[in-house]
């Protein structure tokens, strides 16, 4: 499972809202590159593709899509969002992550 804390629920229903797809959810997934070798992707998704090899969760009144292989590397994370005063976004936490660069967009398994 994926876990979404409840700021980040609250903006990701907002840019829903702001995106006019209030039946879409947020697809969470991992992909290679980065400067530790995988970064973490987010986007809007409707869930269009082929939803059944998808493992859809309902977190805080928030939909999320993640692929199997993805799932594999971020089983009991967590999505929140952060502001500060260089900014605003989103941060997964991953328990399963060896390490992370400096950014905190990349880390190694």
């Amino acid at each position: 499972m994926i876990n979404v804390t409840e700021i980040a629920a609250s903006k990701i229903s907002e840019l829903l809202v702001e995106e006019n797809r209030p039946a879409a959810g947020l697809r969470v997934f991992v992909q290679g590159g980065g400067c530790s070798g995988f970064q973490y992707g987010l986007m809007i998704d409707e869930g269009e593709g082929d939803e059944s090899a998808d493992k859809v969760f309902e977190v805080n009144g928030v939909r999320l899509l993640v692929d199997p292989i993805s799932l594999r590397y971020l089983s009991g994370a967590e999505v929140d969002f952060v502001d500060n005063n260089m900014g605003g976004g989103f941060t997964i936490k991953n328990p399963n992550a060896k390490s992370t660069c400096g950014c905190g967009s990349s880390f190694s398994a």
